[in-house]
């Protein structure tokens, strides 16, 4: 069953600051860390500490360019102004798609709809970053029954995903291509920057991963090779964008499973990031057979006062070894820590101790659009979200369901309706994913 009260005292505090004046608030003491400026490694300054974390948006059109609905979404985001906005994830081939609603840019046909998000976006002088995207293995059937990967493994126990075929050397280069043909339209379009997800089981995650990645040529087998998409990635996006340009990576911290893409890993590849200049890295974890990026709640876990603190921010062990570890290859890697921060004072200690640069957050942007102006000026002090009770058969498929709906909301300039249950947030996702793979199939 559904616990229900986190969400209706989330509502009430929600509605009552929809009331309120937006604009009228009480500044608090301007030294905090999440106030304060970042220069980043190619020049490029923050202006806050704070970054709404990248979420899909699922609502491009059929043919998967940007719309109205995100310029208004992006608005109300602008006007609060954190230090950086990171889009959802912007697909650089319309085969592989995390979801039928992503926008697609493999091309300039959608230029001037690229432009205008990005202008609104950074009006209130926040950094828009696009997040650059693969689905690979993990594009649903709904949009294509034939998926590529690094090699033939399948998603585990997922019927929704078909088994993919391994890429060719071609494709591989192709798609290194992409990365930097998307990157640039971006640029020119007038995102601020870009990040490269190689993260939650996503393409450049899967050669990564020594379980989906199988190869036996130049693309697979030891940590290099396994590593070699990516790498080549950021040298083309680099390439193409030039020095002054951001460029972001979000990397799992590991995959969470036997055999898989693990700490000392990634420490190696954060150490190769860090020698080829990357201006940003964003830790993060997991992938869809291992979904910690998903904060799900074991409805049996009994919550423990004495380790909150701890628990609020996941990565920050992991944060702490990759700056012993790149201190020797970069003067700084600036690291964004996303999952699990709710309240200020733990991202304000979290910052002056040099353990993160950037705070990441995403989910209370949709619970309250309003959030970043309310947190960085000291009137929201913490934030709470529900707290899901279901099985295990349906948690994923409900948690994702749940913010999809608020952030279907939002796109339509509405407020956040909290007291959505589980069941219906598993059919909201399931009806919406098909409506537009429908579309998709027609028109994209």
């Amino acid at each position: 069953m559904t616990n229900y009260r986190p969400r209706r005292a989330i509502k009430k505090a929600v509605d009552a600051r929809f009331r309120a004046d937006r604009y009228s608030h009480t500044m608090s003491s301007a030294t905090d860390p999440i106030q304060t400026p970042l220069t980043l490694p190619c020049g490029a300054v923050l202006t806050t500490r704070l970054a709404k974390a990248a979420m899909t948006e699922r609502a491009a059109t059929s043919r998967h360019n940007p719309t109205p609905e995100h310029v208004r979404l992006y608005t109300t985001w602008a006007e609060s102004a954190p230090g950086l906005l990171i889009s959802g994830n912007i697909m650089t081939q319309r085969h592989s798609l995390e979801s039928a609603g992503n926008v697609v840019v493999e091309d300039e046909r959608a230029l001037a709809q690229l432009s205008e998000w990005a202008r609104v976006a950074r009006s209130g002088g926040s950094h828009f970053w696009a997040q650059l995207s693969h689905s690979g293995r993990q594009t649903s059937r709904l949009v294509n029954n034939s998926p590529v990967s690094a090699s033939n493994v399948g998603l585990s126990d997922w019927k929704l995903y078909a088994k993919p075929r391994p890429l060719t050397e071609a494709e591989i280069h192709e798609i290194i291509r992409s990365f930097a043909r998307t990157a640039t339209i971006c640029q020119r379009a007038g995102f601020s920057g870009v990040q490269i997800h190689a993260a939650h089981g996503y393409l450049l995650s899967q050669f990564l991963s020594p379980l989906t990645n199988l190869r036996t040529d130049d693309w697979g087998g030891s940590l290099e090779n396994r590593a070699r998409l990516l790498l080549e990635a950021v040298r083309a996006v680099r390439s193409a964008c030039g020095a002054e340009f951001p460029i972001s990576v979000k990397l799992n911290s590991a995959d969470f499973q036997k055999g898989g893409f693990a700490e000392e890993d990634s420490l190696q590849v954060i150490a190769w990031l860090a020698d080829l200049g990357v201006d940003l890295l964003e830790i993060s974890g997991g992938n869809y057979e291992s979904p910690s990026f998903m904060d799900l709640t074991d409805p049996n876990a009994q919550p423990v006062r004495e380790s909150t603190r701890r628990r609020e921010a996941y990565f920050l062990d992991f944060a702490a070894r990759v700056q012993e570890r790149v201190q020797k290859i970069a003067a700084k890697l600036p690291l964004m820590i996303t999952g699990g921060f709710r309240s200020r004072g733990f991202a304000n200690e979290t910052l002056a101790s040099g353990a993160a640069d950037v705070i990441g957050m995403g989910r209370p942007f949709l619970t309250d659009p309003y959030f970043a102006r309310e947190f960085l000026s000291g009137k929201t002090e913490s934030v709470e979200l529900p707290r899901f009770r279901v099985s295990k058969a349906i948690s994923l498929m409900s948690e994702g369901g749940y913010y999809n709906f608020q952030i279907a909301r939002l796109l339509k300039g509405r407020q956040p309706h909290l007291a959505l249950g589980p069941y219906r947030a598993a059919a909201h996702i399931l009806w919406h994913e098909t409506k537009k793979s429908f579309a998709h199939r027609l028109f994209g």
